[in-house]
Parts: C-alpha cells; sequence; structure tokens
C-alpha cells in the first residue's frame, strides 16, 4: 500500500481497516499532522506491512475480513509486538471495549470519529511511549505482597506472577508511584494516558477494572474505591 511521507518525522502509524473511504481519510489527515501513515485492510496485509515497516503506533478496526480486530492484536502481541494500539471501532457495547482493552489494546475511539482527536490521541500514546523509554529503570516498588520490579519488568503477587498488558503495567506503576493517595479518574487519565478529552473517563474504569481483576484476584484486595472521587492503592488497614 501507498504511504503519505511526512519529511522530518520518524512517527510511523498502520492504519488496519477494511474501508477504503475510511483509509483515504486517515491517510489524508494523518499524513497532514505530521505522521508516516501504512494502511492495511486485513490480518495479511498487516502482518506484511509490519515485517516491511515496523510502525510506531496502530490503528486497528475491530470488524475486519477474515481475522477480526482482536484476533488480530492477540497475534500482534504473541510476536512481541508492543506497540501502542488505538481501537478505531463502530461497536461501542461495553463488553467489546472491555474485550480489547484486556488484550492489550491502549485506547479507543468509536466511529463515527473526529480525525482530530485521532491524532491527538496517537500523538499522546507516542509521547507516553517516548517518555516510558528514557526514563531510568528503578528500584522495585511495592505494596504488601505486591512488587514491581522495572529491571525485570516483572510484577509478582504473593510470589505469583502477574500477567499484565503495557498500559495496565503503567497504570499499575502510577498507583505504587503514589499509594495512600486517593487519585481521581482526571489525574490518572493525564498521567497515564496524557491527554483529558472533557472528562472522559471510561477507558480508566474498564483498566482499573482489568488491573483490579489480576492483581486482587484471590488475595487481600490493594486496589480500593473511593465513592465519587477515585481509587486508591494500599494495604488494608492502613490510610
Amino acid at each position: 500500500m501507498n504511504a503519505v511521507d511526512a519529511p522530518g518525522t520518524t512517527d510511523r502509524v498502520l492504519v488496519i481497516d477494511d474501508n477504503p473511504g475510511i483509509r483515504r481519510l486517515l491517510i489524508s489527515a494523518l499524513g497532514f499532522a505530521g505522521f508516516e501513515v501504512d494502511v492495511a485492510g486485513d490480518l495479511t496485509e498487516a502482518l506484511e506491512q509490519v515485517a516491511r515497516r515496523p510502525p510506531d503506533v496502530i490503528v486497528l478496526d475491530v470488524m475486519l475480513p477474515g481475522a477480526d480486530g482482536f484476533e488480530i492484536l492477540q497475534l500482534l502481541r504473541a510476536r512481541a509486538i508492543d506497540v501502542p494500539v488505538l481501537f478505531l471501532t463502530a461497536r461501542d457495547a461495553v463488553e467489546d471495549r472491555v474485550r480489547g482493552l484486556r488484550l492489550g489494546g491502549d485506547d479507543y475511539v468509536t466511529k463515527p470519529f473526529s480525525v482530530v482527536e485521532v491524532g491527538a490521541r496517537l500523538q499522546a500514546l507516542l509521547r507516553r511511549a517516548r517518555s516510558e523509554s528514557s526514563v531510568p529503570e528503578e528500584a522495585p516498588l511495592n505494596c504488601g505482597n505486591l512488587t514491581m520490579d522495572d529491571l525485570r519488568h516483572e510484577v509478582r503477587r504473593a510470589g505469583r506472577t502477574v500477567e499484565l498488558s503495557p498500559t495496565e503495567y503503567r497504570l499499575l506503576r502510577y498507583f505504587l508511584s503514589h499509594q495512600g493517595q486517593v487519585l481521581s479518574r482526571a489525574q490518572i487519565l493525564e498521567a497515564v494516558w496524557q491527554y483529558d478529552f472533557g472528562g472522559d473517563t471510561v477507558v480508566v474504569e474498564r483498566f482499573v477494572s482489568n488491573l483490579r481483576r489480576k492483581i486482587d484476584h484471590g488475595d487481600t484486595p490493594l486496589l480500593h474505591t473511593v465513592r465519587g472521587v477515585g481509587y486508591t492503592l494500599r494495604e488494608q488497614g492502613k490510610k
């Protein structure tokens, strides 16, 4: 497929969508915004593009022929392709969003969409990825029997390894770095996702739910909801 090359930038977006109109729209809009844009219409084309020109970020439609977006994401993650993925989908049911986030998606935008918002969210995902790669590794963080070791990129609860997606890992790291503090959804959105589109905090709620399911499963809860305010990570009985 053709790519739109924006001089002076190395930010490459792979758009995986089978709708030619949407592909043309995103090629034009994201190219104008300073991205290099490659496109694919199905799994085969997507894998060819990833092999030929590894992207910095991916825009992924859910409803695709052959393998859907969820299956494509699983395959990419299984191949250790950990670049940020933004779902672009007409399927706005809660269960679809939750499934995409649990599989390792980083964000989602529902159709119809604003190309300005898509571009801004992609830039936020890339800024976040760059800032994390430049942060020096720290000593292990812990809360009770929950530990995070950046050197090994490993999370353990009571000696049991906890598998987290890249975004879940970032979210837990933020909680561990601010344990005992009550963090609002807006604070979390700004710190972990680095944007705030008019209080769009649903994505925070979904990721907190995913994280709670993984780190508190069968153990004394560490992640608590503070009604009307937000969330806090702390050992039971501590304030």
